[in-house]
């Protein structure tokens, strides 16, 4: 427990933030639920047993910090929910609207296919710096998980 907290204490201080207690714990949530890209409210329900006085403003407040200093990112899901995501690696989301499931995609062959397409289009003044995809889809079977190979 100790090393996640000093890993924590590290990425903020990385990039020029303090680990205040609040950080602390609203990022180690996003840690502890990051395969599930929970939502502001999510993190709310984790880390308020144990932190009482934390409010959901207070919850709201530190995910758009992390998200403006890239230490999560943002995904959205057709219901109109922010959700979150710590993994900041290069990659895209399958998002099952049956489930409300969002599963991590990694694909170097349709980054590549989507970068040789911004290049025979031959577009002018635009350096891709990220690709994210999100694909919207029905789980065929809800209670089984999707197969990526």
């Amino acid at each position: 427990m100790s090393e996640m907290l000093e890993e924590i204490r590290e990425k903020l201080s990385s990039v020029g933030l303090k680990a205040t207690q609040q950080r602390m714990v609203v990022y180690q949530a996003l840690m502890q639920t990051m395969n599930q890209h929970p939502t502001a409210e999510r993190i709310f329900e984790v880390v308020r047993p144990h932190n009482p006085t934390i409010s959901l403003g207070t919850v709201y407040k530190t995910l758009d910090t992390f998200v403006s200093n890239g230490l999560a990112g943002k995904v959205a899901s057709d219901a109109g929910f922010m959700r979150y995501d710590v993994n900041m690696e290069q990659h895209s989301h399958i998002y099952c609207t049956n489930t409300q499931e969002i599963i991590d995609y990694h694909d170097e062959g349709l980054d590549e296919l989507i970068q040789q397409y911004f290049q025979k289009k031959n577009i002018k003044n635009l350096k891709i710096s990220n690709i994210h995809v999100q694909i919207n889809g029905l789980k065929e079977e809800p209670d089984q998980d999707i197969e990526i190979k």
